[in-house]
């Protein structure tokens, strides 16, 4: 159950971040940068949750450890993001909007992946190499 509800707080809440970071790039809705951050810092809680259910159920340790690390690179990008784009010119600064992203839709797409490893062996089934 707690898995259940972490997978839908990935995917719905990843929903919400790449709207409101679309609305960011095409210049509105720059007021809920702070509610932004803070549904990025609940989504990478949730794949942690994730990740540690995945650990007790047996998935590879490698994919879970995966798993906690994009949570940490994705938090770190995320905070550092304005820094890195302060006084960078625009393709630098398009780049960065690129990186972040790409690593959000990989922190999906990793909570995805544990989630289905989770269910796959609560099924009966065996733990799946990584």
């Amino acid at each position: 159950m707690v898995a259940k509800i972490a997978s839908w707080v990935v995917r719905l809440g990843g929903l919400a971040l790449i709207v409101l970071g679309i609305l960011f790039w095409s210049g509105h809705a720059l007021t809920l940068k702070n509610e932004h951050e803070t549904i990025g810092i609940i989504v990478v809680l949730a794949l942690w949750v994730l990740a540690f259910v995945a650990l007790r159920k047996g998935v590879n340790v490698g994919l879970v450890v995966g798993g906690l690390v994009l949570g940490v690179v994705v938090i770190a990008f995320g905070m550092g993001q304005l820094s890195l784009m302060n006084g960078a010119t625009r393709a630098v600064a398009e780049t960065i909007k690129v990186i972040h992203l790409l690593l959000g839709l990989g922190l999906i797409s990793m909570g995805e992946v544990l989630a289905g490893r989770i269910r796959r062996i609560g099924q009966g089934g065996k733990p799946a190499a990584a």
